[in-house]
């Protein structure tokens, strides 16, 4: 709920100490003990937090304004919600209380926020309690601004955060693909299980002319099976995409309304019946991504218009027709993935994945598991499938990762993560067969084997983002912590950061290998990109080039292995961005469709591409990831495009960024 304020999980809260004192005037009867009332007036959301003495710890919630997001109040309006106020507060003269106070503003307007108290008797006005009566908990002015360290952790700003409800995002609910840890397969095992095959699929567009930025259209989707429920369902309402009804007329009342004569009615009541045809209507686009951003001005108030001028008025007269609860409807079967293509369809941000039916995947795997016991004495049995992916290819045959669960022997548990291709039939001169009398072969991909130790660094330009950079380095030492996983390393390229010492943060962590290089100048993403990568020996470990504002998925490492193949696939995944008060626990937002900036790609493919186009994109951003991509696949290389569950993008505010410069305050 506070999420903009807090800077996810980073309590941007002031806790201090209140000490009442009697030379003040609120002194009651000369007594050291008084009765005081508090208030809190605020726009947006607010949380007033008093404990009963000096222990952060004893802190409870005594006052606020709104739970939903939509309640606010004007400055100084003390009165307007029964939560603003509280009851009668016993605080006794010269004693220290800590307090805390949260704040939460949207996107849209000004913001303020005051708490005011007097004593707990009738007409008194409410006062702004004012720096006479504060003193701060911990003198902040000589900390770097990613030192949180000192900032108790609350029932009000613990980084945990307390009980909330549940969300109703179907990606929220656990799902084998998030922490599929078991161990593999021994590969001798898969030897010589199929037969080998040539990989060169027909959608690969190497060395053919791209003009600037259309490699967007050579980009498909794969197909995905079980269902991963990325669909954005609950955003739905806010972008109305998907599948909307058709108003259905009784074949009656549209004579009434056209003055032509009423159908005959069926001579048994309980025979009438009426059909729902549903529709596949295209709105409008979504949201796209910075730098190519397009302001949809006044949706709301044209969507109100709309349901306005849409409203019929009974006319005079009309009666009305009785309820007859033995006529029924029916409606015809609608599946929208049969509506759905592999093409890279860049307007619509709150659809899933593609889903792959349910018989071709038990078909694929029926296959599979005969030959995997045949050459290895009928020794596995299939307990679960985790995932399957396909790339469809009409003209020459599917691509598939299958990843199964499976039992060895009848004692031990094996996963299987393999790459598998269904060649369909061809002639000898390599054409596809007109009679199609044979079965499609399925083989072993010849040069498509992902690596499952491969080195993976991710390279992150950075300039004055201190509690942003401080995030990422504990996420990273979370992802370290929850996979033991070694084979990866974050790369830091700091263009002059003022408010925290990077390299220090880099020092005191617990991730398993670092880069810090400090670059002069103003942030330029590219280049900054470009300069980590440079770093890395090692031309045969993955690149991923990320963004700072990033929450990684536990998986996000075998993720990113699994779908790059050296001189053969690159990885894009689609990251979900979050709106403002949106978090991990509460996502509401889009799928970044159109953006290509987080992008995974050996880095001997990277170095042969080309690596960053510095020379254009120097000290601006919006288009180069988009530029890459069209020398990415001219260089024959695909692009894997899923979205991925769990993979966010935080809302954030741009001040600061990148090459800001911060108008100062006159003193005065």
């Amino acid at each position: 709920m506070w999420a903009c304020l807090a800077q996810h999980r980073l309590p941007h809260t002031f806790p201090c100490s209140l000490s009442p004192h009697p030379s003040k005037g609120w002194q009651s009867n000369g007594k050291s003990c008084c009765c005081m009332q508090f208030s809190v007036s605020s726009d947006d959301n607010s949380e007033f937090w008093l404990s009963p003495d000096e222990s952060p710890l004893n802190a409870r919630l005594l006052v606020y304004v709104g739970r939903l997001g939509t309640e606010w109040t004007a400055p100084g309006e003390f009165s307007k919600f029964r939560s603003q106020s509280s009851k009668s507060v016993h605080l006794i003269s010269s004693r220290r209380y800590y307090f805390e106070i949260l704040h939460k503003q949207d996107d849209k307007g000004s913001d303020h926020v005051e708490v005011g108290w007097r004593p707990f008797l009738p007409g008194l006005k409410y006062e702004v309690i004012d720096s006479a009566y504060i003193s701060l908990y911990t003198d902040e002015s000589s900390l770097k601004m990613n030192s949180v360290d000192h900032i108790p952790q609350t029932l009000a700003s613990h980084i945990q955060g307390g009980s909330t409800m549940q969300h109703g995002a179907d990606m929220l609910k656990p799902d084998p693909r998030d922490t599929f840890y078991t161990p593999m397969i021994d590969p001798a095992r898969l030897e010589n299980v199929l037969p080998a095959c040539l990989y060169s699929p027909t959608y690969v567009v190497k060395d053919f002319p791209i003009a600037r930025y259309q490699g967007l259209q050579f980009v498909y989707l794969s197909f995905v099976y079980p269902n991963d429920f990325t669909r954005l369902t609950h955003m739905e309402r806010e972008n109305k995409y998907f599948l909307e009804e058709e108003e259905v007329v009784d074949p009656e009342d549209e004579a009434e309304i056209v003055g032509t004569q009423s159908p005959k009615k069926p001579s048994h009541p309980s025979q009438s019946s009426h059909t729902s045809k549903p529709s596949h209507q295209r709105s409008r686009p979504g949201p796209t991504p910075a730098g190519r951003e397009v302001e949809e001005e006044e949706e709301e108030e044209e969507e109100d218009e709309e349901e306005e001028a849409g409203e019929v008025e009974a006319r005079p007269g009309w009666a009305e027709e009785s309820i007859n609860w033995q006529r029924t409807f029916s409606v015809n079967p609608m599946d929208f993935e049969l509506l759905r293509s592999d093409w890279n369809d860049l307007r619509c941000n709150v659809s899933g994945n593609l889903q792959l039916a349910e018989s071709e995947v038990v078909d694929v795997l029926a296959q599979y598991m005969e030959k995997l016991n045949e050459r290895n004495g009928g020794i596995y049995t299939l307990l679960r499938i985790i995932n399957v992916e396909k790339r469809r290819d009409s003209a020459r045959g599917n691509r598939y990762l299958v990843e199964l669960e499976l039992m060895e022997r009848g004692r031990s548990v094996v996963r299987l993560s393999e790459y598998i291709y269904l060649l369909l039939h061809r002639s000898r001169l390599g054409e596809e067969s007109l009679e199609n009398t044979d079965s499609p072969l399925l083989c072993q991909p010849v040069m498509l084997q992902w690596r499952r130790d491969v080195m993976v660094h991710f390279v992150v330009p950075v300039k004055n983002q201190a509690r942003w950079v401080q995030q990422f380095i504990s996420d990273m030492e979370n992802l370290h912590r929850q996979t033991k996983d070694d084979n990866f390393s974050i790369i830091i390229v700091d263009f002059e950061s003022e408010d925290m010492d990077v390299e220090q943060a880099l020092r005191e962590s617990t991730v398993p290998r670092y880069e810090y290089l400090r670059r002069e100048g103003n942030f330029e993403r590219s280049a900054g990109l470009q300069i980590g990568v440079d770093t890395i020996e090692d031309s045969h470990s993955i690149v991923f080039l990320c963004d700072l504002h990033i929450h990684f998925p536990l998986n996000i490492l075998e993720s990113i292995r699994k779908h790059c193949v050296e001189g053969r696939l690159a990885f894009a995944p689609i990251v979900m961005r979050l709106g403002c008060g949106s978090s991990p626990q509460e996502p509401d937002g889009y799928w970044e469709v159109n953006g290509f900036g987080l992008f995974g790609i050996y880095k001997s493919d990277f170095d042969k591409i080309g690596g960053m186009n510095t020379e254009e994109f120097k000290d601006r951003w919006g288009g180069e990831d988009w530029e890459l991509l069209d020398r990415v696949l001219q260089n024959g290389l695909e692009v894997e495009r899923l979205r991925l569950r769990n993979f966010f993008h935080y809302y954030h505010s741009k001040r600061g960024m990148w090459n800001a410069q911060n108008k100062k305050t006159p003193k005065g």
